[in-house]
């Protein structure tokens, strides 16, 4: 019996996994009885601002590759990257240095096919300006990651090495996201010519889908025409959104790896995660700046955001931004939201005309028909639960006091003041932040339905902060959306923009945007005038503002218990823990 004759087709597949693995063993650093491949240059390290990156396999010794390593600069962040046998590397310095718990993904640029790109608002460009460097750091701050002066970014404008690409909203200006490129063959004449994707960060803030995707592409298509053979990425094991978005394009896992030295940077990733790692980013960003003065934490109640701080024979019992310092009193008068309204007329503080949902009809019609639009919120309650705005009819006042009701007894209903959600945080007597708070929008796609479209918003905000931020799917949303002419199944028209929530809180999906720098004098001013009034060391103002940067303001409730993590990079939690301990305030890391 004849056996079958193989075939002479070639496994294109396989040809290419091959490649790839090939490529990949390739980059490792040395063993001891290697030499640096001749036709690189020797120990090549690429500086990206936030630190520096170390190509592995151009270093001629593990040892080397460890005193770069070693050299690395206080609050920057070096990575030794290609490395194939980190046990190698690791074996030189092992109380210094760590194997970072990153998956290493590369995309095939010859292949690789440029996907429809439709427009959504906003589009890619090169990070040209000393604004788009501020910019950038913004993100990175709201990110966690370490920020970059922005006089290397100008400076690099044109580098041919390093490349950082931004996306810009079409019609703001605003800056969205941003991505940074290192082009293998310029930075070390790379035989295998290959390039690298590093600081992939998107605006939590951002409304607009697809930002990421975007980035991806165009530095993927950009080394494609410069002639690279593979785009490569280093992506936390644990990072599922970003992981699922590579693999969307078509990047594979490959088997090297990256290490890093041990810092407080990334202390988290080589000693496991701290008792606070359970706390929600109210309460953590109050531990982590007690941690970095040498204040002692233990946490009480992680999932009620609890813990107590020690230092110097003081302790403080705090619940996010609520401590022991805020007296009952104070508290009850924030509670109770007509209490909080008598308190700003007596201190001269703007507030717009209320009415309690206990009286008679025909005395809440003649409000509603007088204010033309008005707001219905429980008298006790937060986080925007049962709080309904712009209500213009009869029927729509009815079923917003009966959902308000569900809330708390006691009802009020408010005249609906035209302007901007302006939160300020008053810390210990002085205005330490101001954001403007936005509700949330969708983007049309011409393909999606509201209903698809909200819930996708509401993924990316929840992933944004923590699932701190979702967009419920209830009848004010639906309200809201009918109220744009729209239903909750109807397909929404591309680049039509739908407000799916009149009220601007974060746990119902709001935004929020930094205009410390721009508060007007009367506008703080009122806030701090509120502060007192309460009586309360530590709260959030929320006033209603045509321009933060002017005069006019209405005050519309106190909150004693701000989230200060929405303020970054204002410095609330370090005004927090001054007031706790003042004597802590400027000590050393």
């Amino acid at each position: 019996m004849s056996q079958p004759r193989k075939s002479g087709k070639r496994n294109p597949m396989g040809h290419r996994l091959k490649r790839m693995r090939d490529q990949s063993m390739r980059a490792a650093i040395p063993g001891a009885d290697d030499a640096a491949p001749p036709s690189l240059p020797a120990n090549v390290v690429v500086d990206c601002g936030w630190g520096r990156l170390a190509f592995a396999q151009t270093f001629e010794s593990a040892e080397a590759l460890v005193d770069v390593l070693r050299s690395e600069e206080s609050t920057k962040r070096d990575i030794a990257f290609y490395i194939r046998d980190p046990h190698v590397v690791l074996a030189a310095a092992p109380q210094e240095l760590f194997l970072d718990p990153s998956h290493t993904y590369r995309l095939d640029l010859a292949t690789y096919r440029s996907g429809r790109t439709p427009s959504r608002g906003y589009f890619v460009r090169r990070l040209c300006s000393e604004a788009d460097a501020k910019a950038v750091n913004r993100i990175y701050r709201a990110r966690g990651m370490v920020p970059v002066d922005p006089e290397f970014f100008w400076r690099q404008r044109d580098s041919r090495t390093l490349t950082v690409l931004v996306v810009e909203h079409d019609d703001t200006g605003e800056i969205l996201g941003a991505i940074t490129g290192v082009d293998h063959s310029r930075a070390f004449k790379d035989p295998a010519h290959g390039s690298s994707l590093w600081c992939l960060a998107v605006d939590p803030r951002a409304s607009q889908p697809g930002i990421g995707e975007a980035l991806v592409r165009r530095l993927a298509e950009l080394f494609q025409a410069r002639g690279a053979a593979f785009l490569d990425l280093s992506v936390l094991h644990d990072n599922e959104s970003a992981i699922a978005l590579y693999e969307k394009l078509g990047f594979k896992r490959i088997p090297v790896f990256t290490l890093k030295r041990k810092n407080t940077i990334n202390e988290k990733l080589f000693i496991g995660p701290p008792p606070e790692e359970q706390l929600n980013p109210y309460a953590r960003i109050i531990v982590d700046e007690a941690r970095r003065r040498g204040i002692g934490v233990e946490v009480l109640d992680a999932e009620g955001g609890f813990f107590r701080l020690s230092w110097g024979g003081r302790a403080v019992t705090c619940r996010e931004s609520l401590s022991e310092l805020t007296t009952a009193v104070a508290m009850s008068r924030c509670d109770d939201k007509a209490v909080t309204r008598r308190l700003m007329e007596a201190a001269s503080v703007p507030v717009p005309r209320q009415l309690s949902a206990r009286a008679d009809e025909a005395e809440r019609m003649a409000f509603l028909e007088e204010c033309g639009s008005v707001v219905v919120k429980p008298a006790r309650g937060e986080q925007g639960r049962g709080v309904v705005v712009g209500i213009e009819t009869a029927a729509d006042m009815d079923a917003a006091l009966k959902h308000a009701a569900s809330i708390s007894p006691d009802v009020l209903i408010e005249e609906c003041v035209q302007g901007d959600d302006l939160r300020v945080v008053v810390i210990n007597d002085e205005v330490v932040a101001a954001a403007l708070r936005k509700p949330p929008e969708i983007l049309g796609d011409g393909e999606r339905t509201v209903r698809e479209l909200i819930e996708r918003l509401s993924r990316r905000r929840a992933a944004a902060t923590q699932g701190e931020s979702r967009i419920p799917l209830d009848d004010e949303t639906a309200r809201c959306v009918r109220a744009g002419g729209f239903g909750m199944d109807d397909v929404l028209p591309r680049g039509t923009r739908l407000r799916v929530r009149r009220t601007a809180n974060l746990h119902t999906g709001g935004t929020l945007h930094d205009v410390t720098a721009e508060l007007g004098p009367a506008i703080a001013a009122s806030a701090l005038k509120a502060a007192r009034a309460i009586d309360i060391p530590v709260a959030g103002m929320d006033f209603i503002v045509t321009d933060p940067a002017g005069d006019y303001h209405v005050f519309i409730e106190a909150n004693e218990r701000p989230g200060l993590a929405n303020h970054e990079p204002q410095p609330t939690a370090e005004r927090f823990v001054d007031l706790l301990f003042p004597l802590s305030a400027g000590r050393p890391e």
